[in-house]
């Protein structure tokens, strides 16, 4: 039993802040790159950020860099993503993903061995 499982979303207003979870299940993450990714209401799912199994790498997409953080503790086989200043656009259900091995934080969906299974965020005044 492989699983990811997401908490943390709600509803916000423009410009607060969420902490997002991700907490593995019947595996340990320290070997794997987790991959924040969201989907919008009819668009395409979207990399959001990546951090590697290390911590010592991450990348963020151009459209939340400046305003959300990623982070992991391995102790608790949870990675968060902290999002500030958020935007109406920022709405989406948001995903975590691992990747065995993949050190490289490309945030490529098909590359991802392990999907959670979201949380929803809604940004609005």
């Amino acid at each position: 039993q492989l699983q990811l499982v997401e908490s943390g979303g709600g509803l916000v207003q423009p410009g607060g802040s969420l902490r997002l979870s991700c907490e593995a299940s019947g595996f340990s993450l320290d070997y794997y790159d987790i991959g924040w990714f969201r989907q919008a209401p009819g668009k395409e799912r979207e990399g959001v950020s990546c951090i590697s199994g290390s911590g010592g790498r991450t990348n963020y997409a151009d459209s939340v860099k400046g305003r959300f953080t990623i982070s992991r503790d391995n102790a608790k086989n949870t990675v968060y993503l902290q999002m500030n200043s958020l935007k109406p656009e920022d709405t989406a259900v948001y995903y975590c993903a691992a990747q065995l091995f993949g050190e490289m934080c490309l945030m490529s969906i098909r590359d991802m061995n392990y999907w959670g299974g979201g949380t929803l965020v809604t940004v609005s005044s």
